[in-house]
């Protein structure tokens, strides 16, 4: 498959080979109607706002400008990355490395769509290999940091593909992707795989793959939502889907890996940006974003959620007093049920008795 003639279409379905707004070819003759209806529906995408525009400032691209060299064209390198003709390596197959790679630009875009072509992959087997990419869109690049590489109690947008377990406890199932938002304050807890300061996650199977892998994160009028595609159908499949999310703009875009005892390559193919055509209110356009403070419109704390292996959330754990109260009233259901049932039983025998 040509990474680079995909593009990213409204609605979360197929992708498609052509330009941005415009569907691929299909499977057969197209009739005149058809063409009219197809650049009927095409022209309301444009005007609701549906279309995609790609921001080359803020995209890494094939082919790469600067190969063997420790920088290129509106990126910056830092730590064991390594830009090659095919790829841009985070991290080696090796013990105790970190790598990252920013943009130059802050993002001024209110709307914004991005697709990450990446591959992580290596020689470790089953839970013997680690850690994971971070994709950011933070306030401050190029720190170094102990979360994928990167700092901690950053400011902005995290989103964690993360291969290994720390958590020896934990019921879900890795690989894994989460979310994370951050005005500074919080910190990211490696030893329980960042659950506490998570928004939402899914599994996510995309190490040692033998096709492309991407991932596609939009954010638009407060709504954050991520996407796979892992299984080399074309198809992009649900992970994420939050509202109330606020970012500003003037943040940079970037990503992370690093290594510990455990190792994995973690390679990025390309970086693509769209902006979206959004319409906003005049009171929406007179806001300053940039002055906007990373943050979540939450009607509990994150922290009050915990995991399932399908990577979804239910209330707080079910131990201890929780397990005890809920086996108790299961006991107590039990006993009124049965005490209703025999008042029952006892008042039919009486009227049975009265046609003797």
């Amino acid at each position: 498959m040509a990474e680079e003639g995909w593009f990213w279409r409204w609605g979360w379905g197929r992708r498609c080979p052509g330009r941005p707004g415009l569907p691929g070819p299909g499977p057969g003759p197209v009739t005149l109607l058809h063409l009219l209806l197809l650049l009927a529906s095409v022209a309301a995408d444009i005007t609701d706002g549906n279309s995609e525009h790609l921001k080359r400032e803020h995209s890494l691209i094939k082919p790469y400008q600067g190969v063997g060299s420790s920088s290129m064209p509106l990126w910056d390198f830092q730590g064991s990355t390594m830009l090659t003709s095919q790829y841009v390596r985070l991290t080696p197959d090796e013990r105790s490395k970190e790598g990252s790679i920013w943009n130059h630009q802050p993002c001024f875009l209110k709307d914004w769509e991005m697709h990450v072509h990446f591959k992580v992959h290596g020689t470790g087997k089953k839970n013997l290999h680690g850690d994971g990419i971070a994709l950011w869109y933070t306030r401050d690049r190029l720190v170094p940091g102990p979360v994928f590489g990167s700092k901690d109690n950053f400011h902005g947008l995290a989103i964690f593909l993360d291969t290994y377990p720390n958590d020896e406890t934990t019921e879900r199932v890795f690989p894994y992707i989460s979310v994370m938002v951050n005005n500074g304050s919080l910190s990211y807890d490696h030893s329980k795989d960042g659950r506490w300061t998570e928004l939402a996650g899914c599994t996510a199977d995309f190490r040692n793959r033998d096709h492309d892998t991407f991932l596609a994160v939009r954010y638009s009028r407060g709504r954050l939502t991520v996407m796979t595609d892992l299984e080399d159908k074309n198809e992009w499949k649900n992970c994420i889907d939050i509202t109330g999310v606020r970012l500003p703009t003037g943040y940079y875009f970037g990503a992370s890996a690093g290594t510990g005892d455990l190792s994995d390559n973690h390679d990025i193919i390309s970086i693509k940006l769209f902006q979206l055509m959004v319409e906003h209110t005049p009171d929406e356009e007179n806001i300053d974003w940039t002055k906007i403070e990373p943050g979540v419109n939450f009607l509990k704390s994150p922290k009050d959620n915990v995991d399932d292996p399908t990577g979804n959330f239910r209330s707080g754990p079910l131990t201890g007093w929780r397990v005890f109260l809920l086996l108790l009233c299961a006991l107590l259901g039990i006993i009124v049920c049965a005490v209703v049932g025999a008042v029952v039983f006892q008042k039919r025998q009486e009227r049975n008795k009265r046609f003797y």
